[in-house]
């Protein structure tokens, strides 16, 4: 069972029917991308088809985690893994172990002591590994003695901590930029499959619209800064590899991809993207990251009609402050 990724407080409602209403014991909260593919493809080779999976963006976390937490839990478990800390969302975690979930978290981005204390207090069983990705966290957690999950997991790894070694990990990466192939990549990777028609189809398809979105993007960006070398761009498509290529086009330290919405990619070549993300509702890790600009109506059209914002500012004082 599966909710389709979109952002409303409809959505919430729907989500918490859909949980109360559940006919398995184990629920995954994940993120959105071949991290959280790899993370959930493991949890079914533990438990089979008995897992109620979600996506969610880092944005969306603290509201989809309350509209489960809203549940019964009957003794049944929410998983959750691939998303980092958020404010107070410990309060969050009482809640569910209130109504009697077991939480289990298992995470790879950067947590301060106070934060995990915080969240444990609340009776999480929480791992924080930053050495791996998340999909190693939970194979080693879940599957320890078995193979099919230890090479999903160094697959995933290669693509999420940028070792790129693999290419098996960047046709996969490139391919869950359409979430369309989440469930059909998660499914294959249940069985130890890397690649086969659909995904050689769909990366191929990927390969050349990337092209067109990334220099599409690089027209309309704009440099500023001056500790740092910060590029703005309108996202089209591929936020982590339109960062990168502005980033070879235009030698810059920060790339800032943006969404109609406000929501933006974060990359930095020094460690500070997490810190960043964090002052605008998101997070991550040093290097790659996540948060939202908040846009209003009035600011949606602005930043699609001149593609700029006065939110670049703001953001930039803040860079400069790590």
């Amino acid at each position: 069972m599966l909710l389709p990724s979109k952002s409303s407080n409809a959505d919430e409602i729907s989500l918490a029917g859909a949980v109360a209403s559940r006919t398995v014991h184990v629920v995954h909260l994940t993120h959105n991308d071949l991290d959280a593919v790899g993370a959930d493809a493991i949890h079914r080779m533990k438990f089979g088809q008995g897992v109620f999976s979600i996506w969610s963006s880092v944005g969306r976390f603290p509201a989809i985690f309350s509209a489960i937490a809203s549940c019964k839990g009957n003794g049944d478990l929410l998983s959750i893994s691939d998303l980092g800390y958020h404010r107070e969302i410990e309060h969050i975690a009482k809640c569910a172990w209130e109504n009697g979930w077991r939480v289990e978290w298992r995470d790879h981005h950067r947590w301060r002591d106070d934060e995990v204390a915080q969240v444990k207090k609340e009776g999480v069983l929480l791992t924080i590994d930053t050495t791996v990705c998340a999909t190693g966290i939970v194979a080693s957690d879940l599957m320890p003695d078995n193979p099919v999950a230890s090479e999903v997991a160094r697959v995933v790894c290669d693509y999420d901590l940028w070792k790129h070694h693999d290419p098996r990990s960047a046709v996969l990466g490139q391919v869950l930029q359409r979430k369309k192939n989440r469930e059909h990549v998660r499914d294959c990777l249940v069985f130890g499959i890397f690649t086969d028609e659909l995904i050689e189809r769909e990366y191929a398809d990927i390969k050349a619209e990337m092209e067109v979105m990334m220099k599409r993007s690089l027209k309309y960006t704009t440099i500023t800064g001056k500790k740092y070398r910060i590029a703005f761009a309108p996202l089209y498509g591929y936020p982590s590899e339109t960062a990168h290529f502005i980033r070879d086009e235009k030698k810059t330290d920060i790339e800032v991809i943006v969404g109609r919405d406000g929501r933006f990619s974060l990359r930095s070549v020094p460690p500070i993207s997490h810190l960043i993300a964090r002052e605008f509702s998101g997070g991550g890790h040093p290097n790659a990251a996540g948060g939202s600009f908040n846009f209003t109506v009035i600011q949606r059209f602005a930043f699609w009609l001149l593609k700029k914002s006065r939110h670049f500012e703001e953001f930039v004082k803040v860079a400069e402050s790590k």
